[in-house]
């Protein structure tokens, strides 16, 4: 039994989420119910959390299999927004689309790159947060 000085898994989990997002997402994960739980727990709780990699390098390979999976684009714009959140530029995002030709094609690549940029135009015209 841990004791109360021991973050649980959700307490964790929604700490490092807020860091790689670089906003609380405490109303927006609890908007979501019990699939928000299990996001912020495992995800973020269980493998963010781990000691191996630094947030910048699990956000290299998160943006890296987001793009190369394709489909994905809900999730590839807020893994953009945390990418360039946690330090990477984008001249790295792009790079990391080059990367992924390899294995996941020109199509693939061609369709992150675009989208990057437009999702790029989206956060550029966006009010700054206060």
């Amino acid at each position: 039994m841990a004791d109360a000085s021991t973050p649980t898994r959700y307490e964790r989990g929604l700490k490092r989420m807020s860091e790689v997002y670089g906003v609380d997402v405490g109303e927006f994960v609890a908007a979501l119910g019990d699939v928000g739980r299990y996001m912020v727990e495992f995800p973020y709780g269980d493998i963010y959390s781990r000691p191996g990699l630094a947030v910048r390098d699990r956000e290299i390979a998160t943006f890296a299999m987001l793009t190369a999976m394709g489909g994905r684009e809900p999730q590839l714009r807020t893994h953009i927004a945390a990418a360039l959140s946690v330090g990477l530029t984008v001249d790295e995002l792009e790079e990391i689309i080059i990367q992924t030709i390899i294995f996941a094609g020109f199509p693939t690549a061609i369709n992150a790159l675009n989208f990057l940029h437009e999702t790029l135009a989206e956060l550029n015209a966006a009010p700054a947060s206060t």
